[in-house]
C-alpha cells in the first residue's frame, strides 16, 4: 500500500471500526435488557461480522480486477441494518434520543468511503505514467507558449511595419500637398501676371520685338494633366533652320485663328518631326515675329 492509497483506506478503515464498535454497543445495550447480553452480543457481532465479510469479499474481488454485484448488494444490506439499529434505538432511548439518531449514518458513511477507495484504486495509475502525462502536459504547455509568444512577436512586428508606412506616407503626402501648394501659388501668380493689363503686353514685348499687329503671346507653363506625345522614330532625320521654321509656320496657320505653341508643339511631333525644344522655340519665336 502506497502513500496516496493511504489518503482514501485509513478515513475508511477508521470509520469502519467506529461503526463496528458503535453498532455492537448499541445491540448490546438496546437488546440486553430484553434478553441474555450474551444473545445480544451474538447479534452484534452477527451485524458487524456480515458487514465485516462482505467487505472483505469486496476488496478481494477489487484486487482482482473483478466485480460481484450480489455482494456488493449484501455488504449495503448489512449496511443498512446497521443504520436500522441505530434508528430504532436512538427512537426508543429514553435519554439523549437526539445525540444517538445524530450518529445513525456511520455505517453509510463507512460503506461510501470504502466505495470511495475502490474508485480511487480503478482509477490509480503507476508513477511512470503520472510521469509521461506531466511530461506530454508540460510539452504541450511550451508549445502552446512558444506560440503565443511568435503571435505576439508577430503581431508587434507587422505593427511596427504598418506605423512605419503609414509615416512614411504621411511625409510623402505631406510633401506633396506642399508643393502641389507652392506650386498652385506660383501658376496663379504667373496667370495674373498674365492676364494683367499692364504687365501681360510688358512680358509678352519681351519675348520679341513688337511689330503693328503682330503680338507674341506669352505662354503660361502647363500646370495639370498633358496630352500624350507619340514617341519619336529612332532614325527620324534631322531638319534644318529653315525647315523646322517651314514646318512650324505651315502647322501654326493650319488654323484659323493661328494655333498657341502648345497646340504646334504636339502636332509637330504627332507627325513624326523630330527637334529639340530649345530649336522648336527658336523657330516658333522666329515665324511669330
Amino acid at each position: 500500500m502506497n502513500a496516496k492509497t493511504t489518503k482514501t483506506v485509513l478515513p475508511a478503515v477508521a470509520m469502519t471500526a467506529v461503526s463496528m464498535v458503535l453498532t455492537l454497543a448499541v445491540v448490546v445495550m438496546w437488546l440486553g435488557t430484553s434478553v441474555p447480553w450474551p444473545v445480544a452480543l451474538v447479534v452484534g457481532l452477527g451485524i458487524d461480522g456480515g458487514w465485516l465479510a462482505t467487505l472483505a469479499y469486496e476488496r478481494r474481488l477489487a484486487a482482482q480486477g473483478d466485480h460481484n454485484g450480489a455482494v456488493t448488494a449484501v455488504g449495503w444490506c448489512f449496511g443498512l441494518l446497521a443504520a436500522g439499529v441505530l434508528v430504532a434505538h436512538a427512537l426508543t432511548a429514553e435519554n439523549s434520543a437526539g445525540a444517538w439518531l445524530a450518529v445513525t449514518w456511520l455505517p453509510i458513511a463507512a460503506k461510501a468511503l470504502w466505495l470511495v477507495h475502490s474508485l480511487w484504486e480503478r482509477t490509480a495509475l503507476t508513477p511512470g505514467a503520472l510521469g509521461a502525462i506531466r511530461g506530454i502536459q508540460q510539452e504541450a504547455r511550451d508549445e502552446a507558449a512558444v506560440a503565443r509568444a511568435r503571435l505576439r512577436a508577430e503581431a508587434v512586428t507587422e505593427e511596427t511595419r504598418l506605423t512605419a508606412v503609414t509615416a512614411a506616407g504621411a511625409r510623402v503626402a505631406h510633401v506633396q500637398a506642399k508643393t502641389a501648394q507652392t506650386l498652385s501659388r506660383a501658376w496663379s501668380t504667373l496667370k495674373t501676371a498674365r492676364d494683367g493689363e499692364d504687365t501681360g503686353p510688358a512680358l509678352t514685348s519681351v519675348t520679341a520685338p513688337v511689330t503693328p499687329g503682330v503680338t507674341a503671346r506669352w505662354e503660361l507653363p502647363v500646370w495639370g494633366p498633358t496630352e500624350a506625345v507619340a514617341a519619336l522614330p529612332e532614325a527620324a532625320p534631322g531638319l534644318t533652320d529653315e525647315a523646322l521654321d517651314a514646318l512650324v509656320d505651315e502647322i501654326r496657320y493650319s488654323e484659323a485663328p493661328p494655333l498657341s505653341y502648345r497646340e504646334m508643339a504636339v502636332r509637330f511631333r504627332a507627325a513624326g518631326h523630330s527637334a529639340s525644344e530649345v530649336r522648336l522655340r527658336a523657330a516658333w519665336k522666329r515665324v511669330a515675329a
